[in-house]
């Protein structure tokens, strides 16, 4: 008998591992919370117990429409995505590529997987690199929660921020391919000249009505890769709370404070500390809130793209290029430096 996420073949066949971040995030909360209500006589015990509720529901609602929102995506084929794209040899599709980046629903992990399948279907490293530098915190289920945490006109300039700099880093790319400086992508091939989004989307529709199957397909999709997405929040929680009850405003305000220095120490965190990006925006927020640093809250968002281990360990491994991974850092931190800079100055 088939569930709506898996077969029970497959649940024989493998035995998914506990997830220690998922699981050991929530044994912290309510360990924190029971204590909490116990009256525990441990230092900073309210403070932790109280930022994790206040974090969880202002970050619920985000969740709720980012695992829809997920569920959504995952009825639109990716074929769709790679014919729009293009060659990735104008300007043009570096466009493309940071709009498709915004929009498709993945934090930074699950991003990943998809720029490498990208990469091997052939698209130009420019648009592979501006669709990753785009994507991992502008999902839409991100979106929603940073507009809860730090509110619509703070989310908004963050996003375009962060397509800009998505932009610029696709016009050096083309520049460093054109001047032969990185390598060609050696998968690189026409898109079939027979292959029509519209007549294809045509046929995938004809006949096609809503139904309960559907509904239930979408809203399954959505929590099956959603939990993801949750783990991270969960953890980020929880660092978040910890670092507000633990860490002395002070100490906080002077080492990420609105100055090079901070901005810097945020960014050196920001790569050595390995969250996912929805996990990473309640650490943001407390950042950008506690030490009064919108640019460094901007800059532990970024900085988990383009400076982070993982991503450039991946980079290298689906281009076999160190030189095209270790350009990722070296292109994007000095724009991410300015803008952070720029939005420290405005608070």
């Amino acid at each position: 008998m088939n569930d709506c996420c898996h077969t029970q073949s497959e649940t024989t066949k493998t035995k998914k591992r506990p997830d220690i971040i998922m699981f050991g995030s929530l044994g912290i909360i309510a360990l924190t919370l029971i204590l909490n209500m116990l009256k525990a006589p441990l230092p900073g015990l309210d403070t932790f117990a109280a930022t994790q509720i206040e974090l969880l529901l202002a970050m619920s609602w985000g969740v709720a429409l980012g695992l829809l929102s997920i569920g959504l995506m995952n009825k639109i084929p990716r074929t769709y995505f790679t014919a729009i794209l293009g060659k990735g040899d104008k300007f043009s599709d570096i466009i493309k590529a940071a709009i498709a980046g915004v929009v498709l629903d993945l934090c930074n992990h699950g991003i990943l997987v998809i720029s490498g399948k990208l990469y091997e279907r052939g698209l130009s490293i420019a648009q592979v690199l501006t669709f990753l530098i785009a994507s991992p915190w502008n999902s839409l289920s991100l979106t929603f929660i940073l507009i809860a945490l730090i509110g619509w006109q703070w989310t908004l300039v963050f996003i375009l921020a962060s397509m800009l700099i998505a932009v610029i880093s696709g016009v050096i790319y083309l520049a460093l391919l054109k001047k032969n400086i990185l390598p060609p992508n050696p998968y690189s091939e026409d898109i079939p000249e027979d292959f029509n989004i519209r007549a294809d989307m045509k046929a995938r529709l004809k006949g096609w009505r809503p139904s309960w199957n559907w509904v239930k397909d979408i809203l399954c999709d959505g929590w099956k890769d959603g939990q993801m997405i949750i783990r991270w929040i969960l953890f980020g929680a929880v660092a978040a709370a910890a670092m507000r009850a633990f860490i002395p405003a002070d100490m906080f305000t002077h080492w990420f404070g609105p100055t090079v220095l901070g901005l810097g120490i945020t960014m050196l965190a920001a790569t050595i500390i390995e969250v996912c990006s929805e996990g990473s925006a309640p650490i943001a927020t407390e950042i950008m809130n506690t030490a009064n640093a919108p640019g460094n809250g901007f800059a532990f968002l970024m900085a988990g793209v383009s400076t982070d281990y993982t991503e450039i360990l991946v980079v290298r491994e689906f281009t076999k290029s160190w030189k095209i991974a270790l350009s990722l850092p070296l292109i994007t931190a000095p724009q991410i430096l300015v803008l952070g800079m720029i939005f420290n100055g405005l608070s």
